[in-house]
């Protein structure tokens, strides 16, 4: 397996490749920004992009989604609940003071329960809404990782005061889909550093009595 995780874009999003290097294929999750180096390094790795998989809709997570599809020609998955930010694409630009990416409808959504990725590595859609309504993690049970996007941060959760965050909500989905996994599970996060479920569960402390 192939797990590579980098920082792109101005707010420094997460950027995670996962392939197969014997089938050839790969994803790409949260692909906001930097699109070029992420698709020379799907070169250099000899990968193809099958899918595209963006954990939220705010702009430093979406924001090169259509321009990988475009090089790749790999279908976006994104959740329905997130369409109205996805159309919102002008003024989360000018939250941030950056040109607007150019934007489309996601080929495929990203319902709860829905098994995506490669044929050898599966995950698991967890719909964790809070941060924004359509926001999801991605579960890899076999290989004991989470990709939580804003969801869930080292010692910190998602922020919930833009347009479609809800703090109690948040709360309940990192409580009730996410802290039941196993404590080894490793959590790649959208922003910082990665952690674990344990160390969330135990030191977290937007979390402590709550599970």
């Amino acid at each position: 397996m192939i797990l590579e995780t980098f920082p792109v874009g101005p707010l420094q999003c997460n950027c995670t490749i996962l392939g197969d290097p014997e089938a050839g294929e790969a994803i790409v999750i949260d692909p906001g920004d930097e699109v070029g180096r992420i698709n020379r390094r799907l070169t250099e790795l000899h990968l193809q992009l099958k899918q595209i998989i963006v954990t939220h809709a705010h702009i430093d997570h979406v924001g090169g989604a259509l321009q990988l599809k475009k090089l790749t020609g790999a279908p976006i998955f994104l959740n329905e609940n997130d369409l109205p930010l996805l159309e919102m694409m002008d003024d989360q630009a000018a939250w941030i003071g950056t040109p607007a990416p150019e934007t489309a409808p996601p080929d495929a959504g990203l319902a709860d329960g829905q098994l995506v990725g490669l044929e050898r590595y599966p995950a698991q859609v967890l719909h964790t809404p809070g941060h924004t309504q359509g926001s999801v993690c991605l579960h890899f049970a076999p290989i004991k990782l989470l990709i939580a996007g804003d969801t869930l941060f080292a010692g910190s959760i998602g922020r919930t005061d833009l347009p479609g965050g809800n703090f109690p909500q948040i709360i309940d989905s990192i409580q009730t889909r996410l802290l039941g996994l196993p404590d080894e599970t490793k959590v790649l996060t959208g922003h910082g550093p990665a952690t674990t479920i344990g160390a969330e569960r135990s030191g977290n402390p937007f979390l402590r009595g709550g599970y």
